[in-house]
């Protein structure tokens, strides 16, 4: 199982058209919570100009969200203007394929996005998609992260070491 992200951000808004087009991609499937959005609900500043700055590139977006609370990721995707999917039980595939099947692309030409390895980048990676792991927005999380992020912030500095980067 590969747990290395392909590209590691620290911002969804340093992904750029340049980027994605330099990798093939023609979608992106993004994570909501603390990727686009704070523990508190808070729309990251810029995001909406972000996505369609990329949307007016010809660059297909849409949310893939493990929660299940609806209101939470409808209001971003409303906002974004962009297709959501929520309950998909990142990392399985099944979650991916819908998404992929939405966007219409090939596995290679779609990029993942998200600020967890064992859900986004483990996820992606296990659908030959491009996956970009970013930084949290925020520093608060619910439990289950709070226990993951020890381990995945290990893998982060691995990664950063492999890559030459710290």
């Amino acid at each position: 199982m590969n747990i290395y992200p392909d590209l590691y951000l620290d911002s969804v808004k340093n992904i750029n058209s340049e980027l994605l087009k330099k990798n093939k991609i023609k979608g992106l499937i993004i994570d909501v919570d603390n990727t686009l959005i704070d523990y508190d609900r808070n729309l990251i500043p810029g995001a909406i100009e972000w996505c369609d700055e990329l949307k007016s590139e010809g660059i297909n977006c849409m949310i893939l969200s493990n929660t299940n609370k609806r209101e939470k990721v409808e209001n971003v995707a409303e906002t974004l203007d962009v297709p959501y999917i929520m309950f998909a039980q990142k990392p399985f595939k099944r979650g991916f394929i819908k998404a992929r099947e939405q966007l219409g692309l090939k596995n290679e030409e779609i990029a993942v996005v998200g600020d967890q390895i064992f859900t986004d980048v483990v996820g992606a990676n296990r659908m030959n998609m491009f996956s970009i792991l970013v930084k949290q927005v925020g520093q608060k999380d619910i439990l289950i992260t709070k226990v993951k992020r020890p381990l995945e912030n290990f893998i982060v500095r691995k990664y950063l070491e492999k890559k030459g980067k710290k």
